[in-house]
């Protein structure tokens, strides 16, 4: 069986499916020249992350393909239904990023409170000059302990931004599909735990109560946080998105920032990636990081393990 990883995958991946006797080859293919590139090569599972698509003209025009994994969570790259109606199994990894996404909000967070995205592109210009004057003006930080954290998509993703918000005293409110309690776990050294139940809301209610609203959905046809919802937020309030570019709508964020009415924001994916809105760039109080929720070096890790012991598991199942 031949494998292709087309956005990379880790070595200890590539080793799992090796030593099952597959054939892996790790290769940056361009997206015109894919499907010329299963056919000529015989490729039974192509692998991806959010840079490969994988629509109908490929799922129609490579009949060697069985298996198409994506290396993440969000799926809004691959026509994941037409793909399965034509038998073709997909396969995601949603468990394997979720710890790294949930630190990156948190990174966003500690530097938005403390003006440290501002304070880090301003030092290197003025620092030696105007140190005095830029003390004073970093000095008005607040702290995250004590607010209220809204997490709008209690899935995993959610759930482990929930467990950081709790560890550092924040008051942590969720909306969901279902309205009521969800219940997390938090785990402690020598294999201690407690679970604690979250209050979920809908989201309209959430907007009111949050200090802080970071944003844990797939991706959507409309934005879930538009104009109508930032003017009902409280005065001051921070945004995050790190969830998926169209789920909150940049302009009304951009409008809201001007007016005072947002704080700061802090995103990790774009409407228009990989070539985000010029003016959401050069804002000063929107801090940036260019989609990089899941990539860090344990996530890739689990990553590659958890689509390996997939694709081992599916062509078992197969042969049995």
């Amino acid at each position: 069986m031949k494998v292709l990883a087309n956005d990379g995958i880790s070595q200890s991946g590539i080793d799992m499916l090796e030593n099952k006797g597959f054939e892996v080859t790790v290769k940056k293919v361009a997206q015109e020249q894919l499907k010329d590139y299963i056919n000529k090569n015989e490729v039974n599972v192509l692998l991806v992350r959010s840079g490969t698509k994988v629509r109908k003209d490929i799922i129609d025009n490579c009949p060697s393909l069985k298996i198409i994994g994506r290396g993440g969570v969000g799926m809004d790259n691959i026509d994941v239904d037409y793909a399965r109606k034509k038998g073709i199994k997909v396969i995601n990894t949603p468990a394997a990023s979720s710890s790294s996404v949930a630190e990156l909000v948190f990174a966003h967070l500690f530097g938005g409170v403390r003006s440290l995205y501002h304070s880090n592109r301003n030092m290197p210009l003025e620092g030696d000059s105007k140190f005095k004057e830029l003390k004073k003006s970093y000095a008005g930080g607040v702290e995250l302990r004590g607010k209220t954290l809204g997490i709008i998509g209690f899935g995993r993703i959610g759930r482990e931004v929930a467990k950081i918000a709790l560890g550092i005293g924040m008051k942590v409110i969720a909306s969901d599909n279902v309205v009521g309690e969800a219940e997390i776990e938090l785990e402690f050294y020598n294999h201690q735990s407690i679970k604690i139940p979250i209050k979920t809301e809908p989201v309209a209610q959430l907007i009111k109560h949050s200090d802080f609203i970071t944003l844990h959905v797939p991706a959507q046809e409309k934005p879930i946080i538009g104009k109508k919802e930032i003017e009902k937020m409280k005065d001051g309030v921070a945004i995050i998105n790190a969830a998926r570019g169209g789920v909150l709508d940049e302009e009304a964020l951009l409008e809201a920032i001007e007016t005072g009415k947002v704080s700061f924001a802090a995103l990790d994916t774009y409407e228009n990636e990989p070539s985000p809105a010029i003016k959401l760039l050069m804002n000063e109080n929107v801090s940036l990081s260019p989609h990089i929720g899941a990539a860090t070096k344990e996530a890739q890790e689990r990553i590659g393990v958890e689509l390996a012991e997939q694709i081992i598991s599916i062509l078992k199942k197969e042969k049995a």
